[in-house]
């Protein structure tokens, strides 16, 4: 009789170890929900990995979001700076910040609690880039009002 030259280990897994291969265990997951093998996926992994795509959208939204407050407040506390630069970088981040609400519109409830964390790292970003002190910047958060609709256009006078 012949020996097969890799022997097969008598039992393979349908997915390698989520902590060994997150990778692997990812797309055999995947494969395992599409071929309908529900009693072989690992529920409480993929649970996790879930929540934490779940934390990941909500963090795209702050991102953007702190990096134009911050923008705005370095527009507002230091006028004799203002450029090109900040106004498009307001521009942009405000667009990224409506891409990523109208990607994820069941983050809406949580706005006031995103602005709140994104706005403490934006003021603390905006001491880092002005050298102001921090009672420079208010500690109340920015209205909305401001920073989705207010206009800041650079114009050299």
């Amino acid at each position: 009789m012949n020996k097969p030259a890799h022997p097969r280990a008598p039992y393979a897994p349908a997915s390698p170890p989520y902590e060994l291969d997150a990778y692997g265990w990812a797309m055999a997951q995947a494969r395992l929900l599409r071929e309908g093998r529900l009693r072989e996926i690992d529920i409480e992994n993929i649970a996790e990995e879930m929540e934490s795509v779940g934390r990941s959208e909500k963090s795209s939204a702050e991102s953007p979001l702190r990096v134009l407050m911050m923008h705005i407040l370095k527009w507002q506390f230091q006028p004799e700076r203002r450029s090109r630069s900040w106004a498009a970088s307001i521009a942009s981040q405000r667009a990224e910040f409506e891409r990523v609400m109208r990607d994820n519109p069941s983050l809406r409830p949580k706005l006031d609690e995103i602005r709140d964390y994104a706005f403490r790292r934006a003021r603390l970003e905006a001491v880092r880039d002005t050298d102001l002190p921090l009672k420079t910047f208010p500690e109340v958060p920015l209205d909305w009002a401001v920073v989705l609709n207010e206009p800041f256009d650079f114009d050299p006078a």
